[in-house]
């Protein structure tokens, strides 16, 4: 299982719960099309975090890099139902960074070592 990791902080007139409720609609729309596996939302507590962190932590489970083309892909339709889904969340997000992490090391890897 692949994760992709957003760190988000919101715009200054976007509510916490409301972004929130957003997400999980929009979440659980990608999941309902098979595009992406569980996710979690976290946020900072008592404004724990160096500056390099935002407010809010999405964690997104994917299979592997084909199951995360399936979730651009849907996310690219033009279908009014994911592009309205996909900006409510989007509309109230004022700056995003992303990461994809594997497990490591990695089955692909251990038996690469594994042969020398």
């Amino acid at each position: 299982m692949n994760l992709y990791c957003c760190m988000i902080d919101l715009k200054q007139d976007a509510k916490a719960l409301a972004f929130a409720a957003a997400l999980e609609a929009w979440m659980t729309h990608l999941q309902s099309h098979g595009a992406i596996g569980q996710w979690r939302l976290y946020r900072s507590k008592l404004n724990l975090a160096a500056d390099a962190y935002r407010d809010f932590r999405l964690d997104i489970e994917v299979a592997d890099l084909s199951h995360l083309d399936r979730a651009f892909r849907l996310t690219g339709q033009h279908d009014d139902e994911t592009a309205q889904l996909h900006d409510r969340v989007h509309s109230q997000i004022a700056k995003a960074d992303f990461a994809l992490f594997r497990p490591y090391p990695d089955p692909e890897r251990a038996e690469r070592m594994a042969l020398v």
